[in-house]
């Protein structure tokens, strides 16, 4: 390591003292670069072009694939969850947004059925605001622990009012009147205005509490799904599921 960093060093030092205005320039811009590839973590400093894993727990072929990409996700699921994975059904789901723009955050997956991935949420939030314009979206999954990933892209319906109704009976009592409390992704004053709304609902709702009519779940629909697998030297296992004509193709990608 620091055998490694001796000639970073070296232009830093030489560049400290500079001579002409454009060498100050130069040397800036080397303490800028030098500085953004390392924190100083307990005392010491770390250089992020040296945080690496080799993974090499296990790995993937077409073989070992099941014919039915969702199968195969409930396999992987399956074993996230017998491993004790940290939230082994917490995905990112990315969309474009009004702006044309990216957006991404986490959510909890609900549901995996036959015909995609589940998900709950304030239809007037972000996501849901995205999801009306343009009914697409990304999903990933990532279980570190069994050194996996798994990529979803497909178009997004929302689920029937009484699939809606069904789940949010299942939430709990608290999470229910939050659901009310919450206008989603809007600015608040301090967190005491959701604290009284939520009490507020509890007041008129003290047994049940029905459901937003702007809360309920999404279903996406996957038109490819990728399975990811670790592997030692960066070359990487991908499988792929390509969804053509009705018919899912497997095939294997490049890391």
């Amino acid at each position: 390591m620091e055998k490694q960093r001796r000639p970073v060093v070296a232009l830093l030092e030489i560049a400290a003292k500079p001579d002409r205005p454009s060498e100050t320039k130069f040397s800036d811009g080397l303490l800028q670069y030098y500085n953004s590839r390392t924190r100083t973590q307990k005392g010491r400093t770390v250089n992020l072009h040296d945080i690496r894993e080799d993974y090499s727990k296990r790995q993937l072929s077409e073989q070992d694939c099941a014919a039915s990409p969702i199968a195969q996700f409930e396999q992987w699921l399956n074993e996230a969850v017998a491993a004790q994975a940290a939230e082994p059904t917490a995905v990112n789901v990315a969309t474009v947004g009004e702006d044309g723009r990216p957006q991404s955050r986490m959510v909890l997956l609900k549901e995996v059925n036959a015909q995609g991935f589940v998900f709950f949420t304030n239809y007037h939030s972000r996501k849901g605001r995205a999801l009306a314009v343009r009914p697409f979206a990304a999903l990933t999954f990532f279980w570190p622990e069994l050194e996996r990933q798994v990529r979803a892209e497909g178009r997004v319906e929302r689920l029937s009012e009484a699939a809606s109704d069904e789940y949010f009976a299942s939430r709990p009592y608290a999470s229910r009147l939050g659901a009310w409390a919450s206008e989603q992704s809007s600015v608040i004053s301090d967190k005491n205005v959701l604290v009284r709304r939520a009490a507020a609902f509890g007041l008129k709702h003290p047994l049940h509490v029905p459901r937003p009519p702007h809360w309920g779940g999404y279903l996406v629909i996957p038109e490819r799904i990728e399975f990811w697998q670790g592997r030692p030297s960066r070359l990487h296992d991908r499988i792929q599921y390509r969804l053509a004509d009705g018919q899912w193709i497997k095939e294997r990608l490049a890391p």
